[in-house]
């Protein structure tokens, strides 16, 4: 069919001086254009653009951007071509900047932009320097199908997949082998958490960060099957790890942190529990006979027992070094227990002891902090996990150190005990435990791993290694200077740069993209304020080659202490973005709304506002993060929106007890978009959704869902609707719409 196109036309025409860039564009541009699938609605033709930023002469004369093609799907510019004549050189130089204007022009806003000259066409992304598809038109055939893949209106998303299923449902829909089709996959509804219902991950060991161990196995039992490969390559406290195999898949838990490897490890190793009950009564009986407890016994044990010492704290600690946070009886004490574990001969027993060992460390030092609302002793926590940094406790706390020890003892057997069914000398070469960085998955062939659950760190959050140096310095784990190098954190006491953030995070994203099988499901867990942050991880995924699939809230449970301190600042609940690896992938268009993104913040803000009655700092951040993600403007959010809780203070009412914001008493909303254009914004969104979750809408469902996002003192009119509805969309029978497809008319006003 290409050849067809070009076959009768002689490329030795283009050597003539007759032949000039209105040539290139109505010969040989346009037919393409036309066989990639855009009819003439749909190609826009010398659009005069005013230039955002510079004017000329006294009187301040805007610059006009006139570019050759603009190619539209639906109501959105999808990409921009210009032509230029054959004699111009199209692969570097200022041509290149010139549509590159174009592309980002408030107006246009494309991800792709490409140039002909007749010999070659050349297709840049705005993120990338170098052409991501660059050939000889001569040749046009070959590289045909890329280039349908890239610019053919079906290569653009105009909505995302949008199909839920609640916790019930999706537990039924587990059906024979036979029909699960991987790509078929609805999303997920937000799940409820159960937290405390699995005693391998709840009492075990505290960590900083842990994903709730019902909705990942959930999203495991969803998105893969029996014997599947899941990975986790920023994999924490293990949960995923650990879900994976008891829902009897095949698991890789990757993580920087010693501290991580060393938990999921310990917890993982299969043990003959009546042995491990054996030396553990051998080992309480020794600690009992020699305990340093006098001050004399103490000196002693601290001379003869080693303990860590000199290791640098992070610079906001309350004290300088490791050995700091201890009392000397506890020092002389953990010492001495230490050494008692460590003269265990078998390994299986070493680790489980030395497990209870470490989760003892985080009770026994002098940053622990009870709870004000603790039903019994020992409630409570390190302030590394609670506060995120050494901070020495008001009150000193004495543990009984075997006391505390062994209910360690208790909850890493009830554990064990829980998983063995699963996790056992049988299965454990199913699992793998690795510490390494998430930027370099080598160990891992191309296309290898049926499925992706992670939980990255979140910029500024958490430094994760500077906050495990307490229980690496206890259990002799080193930390490199390379380590530190590989770490995906903002700030830190290494001042990492959130464009090393970025970096990393981003390399992290094309590992994932790389291992990962075709027609497989990536979910991407993300809590972070920043839209950069955000927009960064759809970017990438997107470069690499992720379809993006849809986000999903999902709570975390009950409200952290961090929420509670800081409620304006720390977000409780969290997206989960999910993404698919195709071979054809759809890129998000940026839809056209005719409004500036202020306007676009304001109207969500208030139409969220509106929807519920109030509205939580989460459930307007969501709104907008979603909103962003599937309308595209994610990238003009995060250059003016790093934080809305300015705005939020100044412009709304918040009331403490309930955490919403609210519009001020006696007034109206302060939005003055059009009414035509607030109710196309609502309409495009809602019935964008819609469509990929292949329902049609009456006007009175389309009405009653719109209604409530539109108050402002003044009602529309049911034919207000009505019209912007048929500009919008087409009827289907007497009384159902769809969001109208490519080629079946404009959106205008």
């Amino acid at each position: 069919m290409t050849e067809f196109i070009l076959e009768n036309f002689d490329f030795s025409q283009l050597n003539s001086p007759d032949f000039k860039e209105d040539s290139v564009r109505e010969v040989l541009i346009l037919p393409i254009l036309q066989q990639l699938g855009y009819d003439n609605q749909h190609i826009v033709r010398s659009k005069s653009l005013e230039h955002p930023f510079i004017k000329i002469g006294s009187k301040k004369r805007k610059i006009k951007l006139i570019p050759d093609y603009l190619l539209k799907v639906a109501d959105n510019y999808a990409w921009v071509l210009d032509a230029k004549a054959p004699t111009e050189e199209i692969k570097t130089g200022e041509h290149i900047e010139q549509v590159y204007s174009y592309a980002i022009h408030p107006e246009v806003r494309t991800k792709y932009f490409a140039l002909c000259n007749g010999y070659e066409f050349v297709l840049f992304r705005q993120d990338t320097e170098k052409p991501v598809l660059s050939f000889h038109l001569a040749e046009v055939q070959y590289h045909w199908e890329t280039l349908q893949n890239y610019l053919a209106p079906s290569a653009f998303q105009s909505g995302k997949h949008f199909v839920y299923e609640t916790a019930h449902h999706a537990k039924s829909f587990q059906v024979k082998e036979t029909d699960f089709d991987y790509l078929d996959r609805p999303l997920l509804d937000e799940l409820p958490v159960r937290k405390r219902a699995a005693k391998r991950h709840f009492g075990v060991h505290g960590y900083f960060t842990k994903q709730t161990w019902n909705v990942v196995q959930e999203y495991i039992r969803h998105f893969s099957r029996p014997d599947d490969l899941v990975l986790d390559p920023y994999g924490g406290s293990g949960v995923t790890a650990i879900e994976a195999m008891m829902t009897d898949r095949r698991a890789i838990h990757l993580d920087l942190n010693p501290m991580s490897f060393f938990l999921v490890d310990s917890l993982a190793t299969p043990v003959d529990l009546e042995k491990l009950g054996q030396a553990f009564e051998q080992l309480k009986n020794q600690f009992e006979k020699k305990c340093p407890s006098t001050d004399e016994e103490i000196a002693r044990a601290l001379e003869k027992y080693p303990y860590p010492t000199g290791l640098v704290l992070p610079k906001n600690s309350d004290v300088e070094t490791i050995e700091q946070l201890f009392s000397s009886k506890q020092k002389a004490q953990l010492a001495f227990l230490k050494h008692l574990i460590l003269k265990q001969k078998d390994a299986s027993i070493r680790k489980s002891l030395l497990l209870m060992f470490s989760n003892l460390l985080t009770k026994t030092n002098l940053t622990y902090h009870t709870s004000k609302v603790a039903t019994k002793d020992g409630q409570g926590d390190a302030s590394a996990f609670r506060y995120y940094r050494y901070r020495i406790a008001p009150k000193y706390v004495d543990i009984d150190v075997l006391k505390y020890f062994e209910l360690r003892f208790k909850k890493v057997v009830a554990a064990k005990r829980e998983m063995q069914s699963k996790i056992n000398a049988q299965t454990i070469d199913r699992l793998q435990v690795i510490k390494g960085t998430a930027t370099d998955l080598s160990f891992l062939k191309n296309g290898s791993v049926d499925y992706i659950y992670t939980d990255p760190p979140y910029g500024k959050k958490i430094p994760y290694l500077d906050l495990s140096t307490m229980w690496n310095g206890w259990l002799d784990l080193p930390v490199t200077a390379e380590d530190y190098a590989q770490e995906a954190i903002e700030g830190g006491e290494h001042d990492k740069t959130k464009t090393e953030y970025n970096t990393l995070i981003a390399k992290s994203i094309e590992e994932m993209y790389r291992v990962l099988k075709f027609d497989r499901w990536m979910s991407f867990v993300f809590a972070h304020k920043d839209p950069e942050f955000w927009h960064l991880i759809i970017d990438t995924a997107e470069r690499c080659g992720f379809e993006y699939a849809g986000a999903v809230k999902q709570s975390n449970g009950q409200t952290s202490f961090k929420k509670r301190q800081n409620p304006f600042t720390v977000l409780s609940g969290q997206l989960i973005i999910n993404f698919k690896k195709v071979r054809h992938p759809k890129a998000i268009l940026k839809a056209n709304l005719g409004m500036n993104i202020g306007e676009i913040i304001m109207q969500t803000i208030e139409g969220v506002i509106a929807k519920h009655n109030g509205a939580t700092l989460e459930q307007i951040n969501d709104e907008l993060i979603i909103k962003g993600l599937e309308l595209g403007f994610l990238d003009l959010l995060k250059k003016e929106y790093s934080d809305l809780t300015p705005i939020l203070m100044q412009t709304f009412d918040y009331d403490e007890e309930s955490e919403k914001f609210r519009i001020h008493k006696n007034t109206k909303f302060k939005t003055s978009i059009d009414e035509r254009l607030r109710i196309k914004y609502y309409l495009i969104s809602f019935l964008r959704r819609a469509a990929l979750e292949k329902k049609h809408l009456t006007f009175d469902e389309i009405v009653l869902h719109i209604m409530p996002l539109l108050k402002n003192g003044t009602t529309p009119e049911n034919q207000i609707i009505l019209n912007v509805l048929e500009d919008t969309a087409i009827r289907l029978g007497e009384n159902q719409w769809k969001l109208r497809d490519e080629g079946q008319g404009e959106l205008n006003f």
